[in-house]
């Protein structure tokens, strides 16, 4: 009897499953911007970038551009924060979201917001944008925990919040929810879990931005770590996931970052899980049909320890990374950049480096996340030794001038390449 009821526990799954991709809508590009123009980016250290041009006299020319911009995301009071996202407004602002409480994966865990208002340089404020007992109230189901939140923008103007909710577990039993704002994030709608599986609908976590299709659907980029630790990217039409699909395969790949490179073409690049034996490097996965189908591609010879990578795409093709790079441990953050068509990453900032410290000593600087508001600038935030979240802002300026210090590579006559 049992064997029979297990047979028609398959059948029902094969024909919901059939259905589920049956109803698809059919597949749209990336949306992507009309022009780019791309700027050059070779080899730069983080001393070149504190050196000077010298001026006609010989003199040292005076620097033109500051550091980097440096403050803190509002203190909550809460000893444990984490997590921490950002979303351009229309006003020009930057909208931040993350975790706080007692401890991660604690019930006091909340899900938080300030606002940077960038005329002023300074933070608003925070409030509880999602707490436990909400939550459940909204998904009329029990949850023991609450991270990550990812906000969108939705093809409407509207934006979007993602966030991993746990029932059962540990983080392994995720699944995500959603919810959309009308004001830019001042009031929120119900949350409501998506569907990522017609049947065990666990294991789905989101840390990544989403971007968007020119049919003005979301991708997501989502991730497993039940079973298998595998990237996968989600169609998402508003609240509904409508297609996924699977971005590597195994135990060695999660939280996926995405660059598009044009309607058809974009590479993923994962925090790498491998066992000890394995390569401590970015796992890269590429795709050709705009997201229908993976293939996992060689490594960006990066270290990496288990930590997640932050990316970004500035309008003039320049990509930016911050991460970890380093085998062991989180205790060095740098932000690395390359020109759009050539995977030659270079360091243009260490942002934390406490490897002159004992092990004791060193911090954790962990999670960044990267957003443009112009589309030639950055902000950046990441964990600063989960007690606060540090923020960064590299103007349009700064990027100028890291860029007008590069070093102009050597010109490889025809003889040369045979």
């Amino acid at each position: 009897m049992s064997r029979v009821i297990a047979f028609c526990f398959l059948m029902l799954a094969a024909v919901l499953g059939y259905l589920h991709i049956d109803s698809r809508p059919a597949w749209a590009p990336f949306a992507v911007a009309n022009s780019v123009n791309v700027e050059v980016v070779k080899e730069v250290t983080p001393e070149a970038l504190k050196n000077t041009k010298p001026s006609k006299n010989g003199s040292p020319a005076k620097p033109s551009v500051a550091h980097p911009q440096l403050d803190w995301l509002p203190d909550t009071g809460a000893p444990s924060v984490h997590a921490a996202s950002l979303i351009p407004l229309k006003d020009g602002g930057i909208r931040a979201f993350w975790f706080a409480g007692s401890r991660e994966g604690a019930k006091d865990v909340v899900i938080n917001s300030a606002v940077y208002d960038s005329q002023a340089a300074r933070w608003s404020a925070p409030t509880v944008v999602m707490d436990r007992i909400t939550a459940e109230k909204g998904l009329s189901r029990y949850i023991a925990k609450l991270g990550n939140p990812v906000p969108a923008r939705m093809a409407d103007g509207r934006m979007q919040l993602f966030f991993v909710t746990v029932s059962i577990g540990g983080w392994a039993g995720s699944s995500i929810s959603t919810m959309i704002s009308e004001d830019e994030g001042l009031t929120w709608s119900q949350p409501k879990r998506l569907i990522t599986s017609p049947l065990i609908n666990l294991s789905t976590l989101v840390k990544s931005p989403a971007l968007q299709f020119a049919d003005g659907r979301s991708g997501l980029p989502a991730y497993h770590e039940w079973i298998g630790r595998f990237g996968e990217f989600l169609r998402v039409d508003a609240e509904q996931v409508i297609d996924k699909r699977r971005m590597s395969s195994g135990r060695g790949a999660i939280q996926p970052v995405i660059f598009v490179d044009d309607a058809q073409q974009a590479s993923a690049f994962f925090r790498q899980t491998r066992s000890s034996s394995l390569a401590k490097q970015i796992p890269v996965s590429q795709t050709g049909d705009a997201g229908q189908s993976w293939q996992a591609s060689e490594d960006i010879a990066i270290s990496n320890p288990n930590s997640a990578i932050a990316a970004l795409s500035l309008n003039n093709g320049t990509r930016l990374m911050v991460l970890n790079n380093i085998e062991a441990g989180r205790h060095r953050l740098v932000m690395v950049m390359r020109e759009g068509s050539l995977n030659d990453w270079q360091v243009v900032q260490v942002i934390e480096d406490d490897e002159a410290l004992p092990n004791d000593q060193r911090r954790e600087y962990s999670y960044p996340y990267l957003v443009t508001a112009n589309g030639s600038d950055a902000h950046l935030v990441y964990t600063w030794d989960r007690k606060k979240i540090r923020h960064q802002y590299f103007s349009s300026a700064w990027m100028k001038q890291a860029h007008s210090q590069l070093p102009v590579p050597e010109q490889v006559t025809p003889k040369e390449a045979q």
